[in-house]
């Protein structure tokens, strides 16, 4: 379903718009950006969301997250290389 809102933009911005997007494309190129901009705002609130949700002494990876990543992938019996 979609709905029929009501936006104001300036002059300036609606030919710019009008250029980027084509003729007849507005709505398609908005939806698509408005999309884009909202799922940045979720993945930006999942990033500020976690923020401080490791243990101050770096959790299962201690003091040399680059260590354990390496003692990790070595033991993965599948790793290739």
């Amino acid at each position: 379903m979609c709905m029929r809102l009501h936006i104001t933009l300036d002059d300036e911005l609606v030919a710019e718009l009008d250029r980027i997007a084509g003729p007849g494309k507005r709505s398609a190129f908005i939806t698509a950006s408005v999309r884009k901009a909202l799922d940045e705002a979720r993945r930006w609130d999942g990033i500020l969301e976690s923020l401080g949700s490791l243990p101050e002494d770096g959790g299962q990876w201690g003091e040399d997250p680059e260590a354990w990543i390496d003692r990790e992938r070595r033991a993965d019996p599948d790793r290739v290389g």
